[in-house]
């Protein structure tokens, strides 16, 4: 197999193509927003962030498909009131008229936030994305209550950012999920990261919830491991058991390396072909339904 083409990789696997599940596409002004924190190495990321893919919206898709990724996300992520419905209705708008991408929203913890949540979960919403690092948000406020009912209910995925890294926060680490998911023990969160930098615990609260699973996003990477993030070589055999709770994430275009690093990262481990199939494509498939070819259907209506 050749790590260093996705392609090549998918291929290998008799995938169809690669399903990353952590990806971000964002309104114009807030994309530009978030490279001048990676640009100056902000607060919440703490060491110098070269991002390795600029460009407009219709460019970066094209990037993401030239690896062979035929599903992903537009995980937008609100850090003050009053931002998620803007946000949501700009993804949904995006996801609308951009084939093989997830309809993704986000909240926050506000009033409007139970009704909102719920009137996107009706109109079809397929995954949420929370960052409570950058948020500055307790997973267990009060507001979000009725919001996690919800989801919970309704069984729609939760990408969470909670893991310490890059930078942790007083509202980071396993120990306010772990509150959560005792009231909520159905919700399907997926921890992004893997909860990097703590494992071993996100991977518990895996093994131990039906609905949560991880995904791979930054982790198996040099530049992850120079942050002292490393992945135990212990935890190996309870990653390869949770075969189907793991998914492909990479962060895309807000990495500061080449996208084949992550596949690259992935291959290295050794735990099997099986394992790759599953992470890269198999389980997506699964939690999020069969593709829907959507660029035929396009081409198939056009005069």
């Amino acid at each position: 197999m050749s790590p260093s083409d996705p392609v090549a990789v998918a291929a290998e696997l008799g995938l169809p193509g690669l399903f990353d599940l952590h990806t971000h596409f964002l309104p114009p002004r807030v994309m530009a927003k978030v490279r001048e924190q990676f640009d100056g190495a902000g607060p919440l990321i703490g060491r110098p962030w070269p991002l390795a893919y600029r460009g407009e919206d219709d460019e970066l898709v094209a990037t993401l498909r030239g690896f062979g990724v035929r599903r992903f996300s537009a995980l937008a992520y609100a850090h003050r009131p009053g931002m998620a419905e803007f946000l949501n209705d700009w993804a949904f708008s995006f996801a609308e008229r951009t084939p093989g991408c997830l309809r993704s929203a986000t909240f926050y913890p506000e009033s409007e936030a139970t009704d909102y949540v719920a009137a996107r979960v009706a109109a079809g919403a397929e995954i949420f994305k929370v960052h409570v690092q950058v948020g500055a948000f307790d997973v267990r406020d009060p507001l979000l209550a009725g919001v996690w009912g919800v989801l919970e209910d309704a069984g729609t995925p939760v990408v969470i950012h909670a893991g310490s890294g890059p930078v942790g926060t007083a509202y980071t680490g396993p120990g306010p999920v772990a509150d959560l998911l005792v009231r909520h023990p159905r919700l399907a969160l997926v921890i992004a990261h893997l909860g990097a930098p703590e494992y071993a615990e996100f991977v518990e609260l895996a093994e131990t919830y039906e609905r949560v699973c991880v995904d791979t996003t930054m982790v198996f990477t040099d530049f992850f491991d120079d942050l002292g993030a490393a992945f135990p070589a212990d935890l190996l055999p309870r990653l390869r058991d949770l075969q189907p709770k793991v998914l492909l994430g990479s962060d895309f275009p807000n990495i500061p390396y080449s996208y084949d690093t992550q596949l690259s990262g992935l291959t290295r481990l050794g735990l099997g072909d099986d394992w790759l199939r599953a992470v890269c494509w198999e389980n997506g498939e699964r939690i999020f339904g069969a593709t829907v070819d959507r660029e035929a259907d396009v081409a198939r209506s056009a005069p």
